[in-house]
């Protein structure tokens, strides 16, 4: 666990420092609104980090419908910073999600 503990703390310290797309502010694509998905998997982040590892069954749930929003989402980015923006999403969602002691 304390190397997902590393690597999660490297992605956050990044995606904190990232700005958010200024373009997806008030895109929908593929029928989801860019600037909730964000923060509803960051908000879940944070919360697993504050945890130290963990997350509840519901917010797992949350990251993983997110993630599915995400993989729809994903294949129709075409810009450089925001396909960088959103795979260091993904990828904080999926370990995020991979959670094995759930609180």
């Amino acid at each position: 666990m304390s190397e997902q503990l590393a690597v999660m703390g490297r992605l956050w310290q990044e995606h904190m420092r990232a700005p958010f797309p200024a373009r997806l502010h008030s895109v929908q694509s593929a029928g989801v609104e860019m600037a909730f998905l964000d923060a509803a998997i960051a908000g879940c982040v944070s919360v697993w980090h504050e945890n130290g590892g963990s997350l509840d069954t519901e917010r797992i749930a949350t990251l993983r419908k997110r993630l599915a929003e995400l993989d729809q989402v994903l294949p129709l980015i075409t810009e450089a910073e925001e396909l960088r923006y959103l795979e260091r999403l993904r990828q904080l969602a999926v370990l995020a999600s991979d959670s094995e002691h759930p609180a």
